[in-house]
């Protein structure tokens, strides 16, 4: 049970406060766990410095992943359990211990604590982090979920953007040593531990019977009917809705982690036969440009999804993402600006699944516990992870034992992304209302709030 200032009874906002400080305190949190995108940065001077292959230095960042979608899952009752303040301080707590870990290990030559620190329990600290305001954002906001997620889930986005330049001016130019890396990696720790303690001072649940001014619910939002119930993270998982959603945002998020995460290479090599070819400089601003849109992505449409609905939005993830990697696989490399326009698109989707998959959430199971679902289904992503790179890389590893080059590299890698996306989307139409069999009784409902 959480003790003292971190209890959930001791941030409950008094009458006044302003529901717009809850956001910025949520993005002090996000901000800062998004430096995982940031990862790249890290990976040649510790090859250099502790003489590590590719594989081994993306250990770290590997076991990152997978440990936010597993501590997301079962962490994310207790989350629900003890309040946001809790949940960002054990954040910080594990994130920042991660660094910190992490400079040890550098500078005594032990990588394995680097790849225990930052990945394991950094990797905490991301799941617990991820989502420890979702559940208090909807509750603040039950007129604009899926903006004021957006907004939070954007920070982790585009958290990469603050880290990279931040951390690249830390390290300097080759040759790197042990000690500039711990020494980052230290730095690192500290800093983010006092932004991340903003957020647990700053962020507060509202009251029982807190309402949004002139605010009445809808009971119809883009043909899937708001849950008029709750519905618990037990019962949750034995639902067909919860299933679907799983597979939706597992598939999205593959489509759009597989252009990301070979972005630099997969340019380069589409118009590498051309008369204009991609250059290492470009490739990287094409990078940062996804990046951008990964970010910008999580706000602009989780806040359209308010709109037109999430099913309606998620019909546009899914079928115009899919023929975005249909006209990429169509025009192959005869026209850069349509690649590049494609790819920024699909990564604006993959982006905006994230941030509106906790609004979809709260449609179809309500506020109860809607923080500890969402961890479960977090657990996609980490399948996603892997699965996405995975299909990418290792066709176009096979494409090129076979001598084949360009635009052949990634073609059939393209079309299995097209099909997924197309279960995906068969999945979203395939969701209907909970059945009220899995509600929680009225009087627990009400303690939701």
């Amino acid at each position: 049970m959480a003790l003292g200032f971190l209890d959930r009874s001791r941030i409950v906002a008094p009458p006044g406060w302003s529901r717009w400080l809850v956001p910025p305190a949520a993005l002090s949190v996000h901000l800062s766990i998004g430096q995982a995108y940031a990862w790249s940065v890290f990976k040649p001077p510790l090859e250099k410095t502790l003489s590590l292959s590719g594989t081994q230095s993306a250990l770290p960042f590997q076991l990152g992943i997978v440990m936010l979608g597993l501590s997301a899952a079962f962490g994310g009752t207790f989350v629900e359990r003890n309040g946001p303040r809790w949940a960002m301080f054990v954040s910080m707590v594990c994130f920042c211990s991660g660094f910190l870990v992490s400079a040890l290990g550098v500078a005594t030559s032990q990588y394995w604590l680097v790849v225990l620190g930052y990945g394991g329990l950094g990797g905490i600290g991301l799941g617990i982090g991820y989502i420890s305001p979702v559940s208090t954002l909807i509750k603040w906001f039950p007129d604009r979920p899926g903006m004021a997620t957006g907004i939070a889930i954007m920070g982790f986005g585009g958290g990469a953007l603050i880290a990279s330049p931040w951390s690249n001016q830390m390290l300097g130019a080759a040759p790197w040593t042990t000690g500039t890396i711990a020494t980052a990696f230290l730095v690192h720790g500290l800093v983010y531990a006092v932004f991340m303690t903003l957020g647990i001072l700053l962020v507060r649940v509202p009251a029982d019977d807190w309402k949004p001014d002139g605010w009445v619910p809808k009971t119809d939002h883009g043909h899937v009917l708001i849950s008029k119930g709750n519905v618990s993270a037990a019962n949750a998982i034995k639902t067909p809705q919860f299933w679907c959603l799983w597979v939706i945002l597992c598939f999205n998020v593959t489509a759009g982690i597989g252009i990301l995460e070979k972005a630099s290479p997969m340019i380069t090599d589409f118009f590498k036969q051309t008369s204009t070819p991609v250059l290492a400089a470009s490739a990287a601003g094409f990078v940062a440009l996804l990046s951008l849109c990964n970010m910008l992505g999580r706000f602009v449409w989780s806040s359209t999804s308010d709109l037109i609905g999430r099913k309606n939005i998620y019909r546009v993830y899914l079928g115009v993402g899919a023929l975005l990697y249909l006209t990429i696989a169509l025009t192959t490399n005869t026209s850069k600006p349509v690649f590049i326009l494609c790819a920024m698109v699909i990564l604006s989707f993959y982006g905006g699944g994230f941030a509106t998959i906790p609004a979809y959430l709260k449609d179809l199971f309500g506020t109860y516990q809607v923080g500890a679902i969402h961890g479960r289904l977090l657990t996609a992503w980490s399948v996603a992870g892997v699965l996405g790179p995975l299909i990418v890389n290792a066709i176009a590893d096979s494409q090129k034992r076979a001598g084949k080059v360009g635009p052949d590299l990634y073609t059939t890698s393209f079309f299995i992304m097209i099909a997924l996306l197309v279960v995906g989307f068969l999945a979203n139409e395939l969701v209907r209302p909970v059945n009220a069999k899995f509600h929680e009784p009225e009087r627990v409902g009400s303690e939701a709030r």
